[in-house]
């Protein structure tokens, strides 16, 4: 069964909405300069309330291990994702716990993936400036050559119309959507995050 990540959460409702339609995952971007930030003590509010098999994720980018550490306690969060230049010796601290996030442009995008010992590799699209969010898609055909290093999270551009393209090719361990879920940065569109779950359960069907 594919695992599905809701990212950007912002407040209680799409939260709830997206457990009850059957997401595996919820995101929470701690990165100050993302559109879709969340304080800490608002994720924590929202975190209490989930139901218990719905995972939340902890999004960061060059956070301090600290830092990291101290939103962790406050929250409640179980998974640490990691989208800036963490290094390998950084995210193995986290253990299995850690996702690493890489953006891709082409095969030489995938030459540090060895040398990280993480729960799952997080593929989304290279825009120069952006740290993920990029509402934009790459060539699917790459994630297949980076299931050789271990579980992949598809993430970039996916939305209701694409994601079944997107699973029946890579096969991924988990689909990641943000933007092409949303009515606005931050705010979810509860119809096209309907269909997102569906479409992704369609999909994994044999």
């Amino acid at each position: 069964m594919i695992k599905i990540k809701i990212c950007g959460i912002t407040n209680l409702d799409d939260a709830m909405t997206a457990a009850e339609y059957g997401a595996d995952a919820l995101g929470f971007n701690f990165y100050r300069k993302s559109p879709r930030y969340i304080e800490p003590e608002k994720a924590a509010e929202i975190i209490y309330q989930l139901p218990p098999l719905v995972l939340p994720v902890g999004i960061f980018v060059n956070e301090h291990e600290k830092r990291v550490r101290e939103i962790q306690a406050l929250t409640g969060i179980q998974v640490l994702q990691f989208h800036g230049d963490e290094s390998p010796e950084f995210c193995e601290r986290f253990k299995s716990r850690a996702i690493k996030a890489f953006q891709v442009k082409d095969k030489e995008s995938f030459h540090s993936l060895a040398h990280y010992k993480v729960g799952a590799f997080l593929l989304d699209s290279y825009k120069d400036g952006l740290k993920g969010g990029t509402g934009i898609t790459f060539n699917w055909h790459l994630a297949v050559v980076a299931k050789s290093f271990g579980r992949i999270i598809l993430a970039g551009g996916l939305n209701p119309e694409n994601v079944v393209e997107a699973v029946k090719l890579v096969q991924p361990y988990a689909v990641d959507v943000a933007g092409g879920v949303e009515k606005e940065k931050g705010i979810k569109d509860h119809a096209k995050l309907k269909k997102f779950i569906v479409e992704v359960r369609r999909a994994a069907r044999p």
